[in-house]
């Protein structure tokens, strides 16, 4: 173990940068720099030397941008109608959700989507089914 020790210690210098929270967006912004790179080296590769670094320079990226940089809240709704904008898609075109009157209500505030079409939703678009949760609504849960 002592090798490994002295190991570190020789290359700690050009390491602990990268493995140090950022304080400032210059620094958030090397290490979203640094990730880049190393992803380009590792690619898929889990058994990569560089893996572990990849996976803990994104934690530390992760970290930053949930204290700095939080998911504003929106809608169920709300994440559709991007998904529809970004992906070029009428209301007539989303067969997991139903007829172009029921996009439309849900789009309009009127219906809110259920859990069949979050699911159907979230496979085709390939994100989370809590990417469709509604923040602003509290689960009615009754005390035991």
């Amino acid at each position: 173990m002592h090798a490994l020790v002295e190991q570190a210690t020789e290359h700690w210098v050009y390491l602990a940068p990268l493995l140090s929270d950022p304080h400032s967006e210059a620094e958030y912004d090397a290490r979203v720099e640094a990730l880049d790179e190393i992803l380009d080296l590792v690619g898929d590769d889990e058994t990569h030397p560089l893996a572990g670094l990849a996976n803990r320079l994104g934690d530390i990226i992760e970290s930053y941008d949930e204290a700095h940089r939080p998911m504003p809240e929106v809608s169920g709704s709300e994440v559709l109608r991007y998904l529809m904008q970004e992906h070029g898609i009428a209301q007539s075109e989303l067969p997991e959700v139903g007829a172009q009157s029921v996009v439309s209500e849900i789009l309009n505030g009127r219906r809110k989507l259920n859990w069949r079409q979050i699911c159907e939703l979230s496979e085709r678009f390939g994100i989370a089914t809590d990417s469709f949760k509604d923040p602003r609504e509290k689960l009615n849960v009754l005390p035991r």
